[in-house]
């Protein structure tokens, strides 16, 4: 199995890259192509001490930056890090791409290079995030601000999939985010989209509100982009908040530095769990290969966690259990528009 990973992909690329990459060689027994300017990657090793030589380097001589328009990534920006290791994907020169790059050239690049499914309307940003109890799943997290109700009862497809083949989760409990319980709330888009979750091949149980969400009210939020990266973005801030009032709490004396010590192994669990570097990153759904997020700071561990994301990705078969799940969804739409199944 071969990993390819964007060598310039992040804010800490392309030494955590290089360490998380070496890492994951080693622990994970995989093979991993690293994609970048050749010459600075083996500068980079070299200054650090990090042993490259179980890794492949190709070269790009090129890099996208996060500023940059998305699209460009298609013709200006073609040898950048990114789009060289989407081609050598979709050539099937490996088996998984992960970046810590431009979110938008990402799902451009994997939409117009890799390619979508068939079927496929629009891929989904999907995103792992912790609650009470066993972690989540959110989709779509800014890959699309604006969607058709379509495209939501693709997602839930999708992360339904996701959930059940990669994270093992047993019929996942998918509910569509909106301001009320009710069937009738919410906008157009909404409304439509509980209708058609309703009839579609997965466990929908209704809509969640956002504060059901970390109170593992569902195993699957649906969402457009914008509600979706809302909701991912509030959540990641209360997480930095209630450790810093934590750490405030006991740091003050001595007394509340000896309770710290009392409660430590529960503070570490906690702050383990709210950890993003844990998941590693965010999977692409709907491309035709898989195709990993990782989070702009990623460091050397969330880098090597995103390799073993891709990893399971691929062991699990999650593409092929999304494509029959988009047949069923096709087969009963044919059916309710009076069609031939």
């Amino acid at each position: 199995m071969r990993i390819i990973i964007d060598g310039f992909g992040g804010d800490n690329a392309p030494l955590e890259v290089l360490k998380g990459a070496a890492r994951a060689v080693n622990e994970l027994g995989v093979e991993v192509t690293v994609v970048g300017d050749k010459e600075k990657i083996e500068s980079c090793a070299k200054e650090n001490g990090v042993d490259i030589s179980k890794l492949e380097i190709y070269h790009a001589p090129d890099v996208i930056d996060v500023c940059c328009d998305p699209s460009k990534i298609l013709k200006e920006y073609k040898d950048c890090s990114m789009a060289v290791g989407l081609r050598l994907l979709h050539e099937g020169k490996g088996d998984a791409f992960v970046s810590g790059g431009s979110t938008g050239a990402l799902v451009f690049g994997a939409t117009f290079i890799v390619k979508r499914l068939k079927g496929i309307k629009r891929v989904a940003l999907a995103t792992v995030l912790p609650t009470v109890k066993e972690p989540c799943m959110v989709l779509d997290v800014g890959a699309n601000a604006d969607c058709r109700p379509e495209m939501l009862a693709q997602f839930g497809v999708m992360g339904s999939a996701y959930m059940s083949r990669h994270m093992g989760r047993k019929n996942p409990r998918v509910a569509l985010a909106n301001i009320g319980a009710e069937p009738t709330k919410g906008r157009d888009l909404e409304r439509e989209a509980y209708r058609l979750l309703s009839s579609s091949p997965v466990n929908f149980i209704g809509n969640i509100e956002g504060r059901d969400i970390p109170l593992a009210g569902a195993d699957v939020v649906v969402a457009d982009g914008f509600s979706g990266n809302m909701i991912l973005k509030t959540m990641e801030g209360m997480g930095k908040f209630i450790s810093g009032s934590l750490r405030g709490m006991f740091s003050g004396g001595i007394g509340a530095k000896l309770s710290g010590l009392l409660v430590l192994k529960k503070l570490n669990e906690f702050k383990k769990k709210m950890d993003y570097t844990e998941y590693g990153g965010a999977p692409l759904l709907g491309t035709a290969r898989p195709v990993i997020k990782a989070h702009g700071s990623s460091d050397a561990n969330a880098f090597c966690n995103a390799i073993r994301q891709a990893k399971i990705f691929i062991e699990s078969n999650v593409l092929e259990e999304i494509s029959a799940g988009l047949d069923e969804l096709k087969n009963k739409e044919n059916v309710e528009n009076g069609q031939a199944e």
